[in-house]
């Protein structure tokens, strides 16, 4: 039982299946809400295992480009201001290892994926779950006949997709000869996604706290998914939408309505502006 007289000053909002509805909407509701919760100073984090350019059109949407906000991107890996968006803090993964992946990919016939200034880049964009992550993100696909050689630069995330039969075991493969220096997890079962050793949402909310001078007490978190359990736990108060599964429901303080239902809205009217 949370007691109702602490104030939630951090407010961090998962995006797919909460935020958004099953069509990769946000309801009127929900941004009344963010925005009323914002207008009370509190500091709204956009939480989400996609691309900075897959959160950027979100956070524009609900009116905090140009306000004191930020966008938490690639499951943790980079924290953008939205006043500038300029990059607060970030983990990356190392080149070696990034091409080490591509290169069991290719192997494999799996599609690998990384992103450049404008969308996805793969070598197969044709690719159904491809094409999926490009269509969750509502950001191009450019195709590269060497994902390897446009890979120069070390990456905050970047995934290896397809069934997740062949995943599990790509998985399996990889660990002995990248598991020291990078996470391979798994945001669905066909998205495989290889972030630098230790990052998630959590440890980057952690650090993004301290740099706001705030205590875990005063956050609030809002998901659906098993990548935002670690949120859960370091939360004052864990809300999990009705959608989400049973598992990440049991690690939740709170329940709200469904993604379809303006949960996260219901969310923040009971237990920020109700205050």
């Amino acid at each position: 039982m949370h007691r109702r007289w602490i104030v939630y000053t951090v407010l961090a909002l998962d995006l797919d299946g909460t935020l958004t509805n099953t069509t990769k909407e946000i309801s009127a509701r929900n941004k009344r809400a963010v925005l009323s919760a914002r207008e009370r100073g509190v500091h709204i984090v956009l939480a989400s295992g996609r691309p900075v350019l897959g959160i950027e059109h979100v956070a524009q949407e609900l009116g905090l480009i140009g306000t004191e906000s930020t966008i938490l991107a690639y499951n943790g890996g980079q924290l953008v201001s939205t006043c500038d968006l300029s990059v607060l803090w970030e983990r990356t993964v190392d080149i070696p290892t990034i091409h080490t992946c591509f290169a069991y990919a290719k192997e494999h016939a799996l599609a690998a994926l990384s992103y450049d200034e404008v969308g996805v880049i793969t070598e197969m964009p044709d690719d159904v779950h491809v094409k999926l992550e490009a269509y969750n993100n509502a950001i191009p696909i450019r195709r590269v006949a060497d994902l390897i050689a446009e890979t120069t630069k070390p990456m905050p995330k970047v995934m290896i997709v397809g069934e997740p039969s062949l995943l599990a075991k790509a998985r399996q493969d990889l660990l002995p000869l990248v598991g020291e220096k990078a996470d391979l997890g798994f945001s669905d079962p066909f998205f495989m996604e290889i972030t630098a050793k230790g990052v998630q949402k959590a440890s980057s909310l952690h650090v993004l706290l301290g740099l706001l001078n705030r205590r875990a007490e005063e956050l609030m978190v809002i998901g659906d998914g098993l990548n935002d359990v670690p949120m859960f736990s370091i939360a004052g108060l864990a809300v999990a939408m009705a959608n989400a599964s049973d598992e990440v429901k049991s690690h939740a303080h709170a329940l709200t309505a469904s993604n379809d239902e303006d949960g996260v809205a219901k969310a923040i009217e009971e237990h920020i502006l109700a205050k």
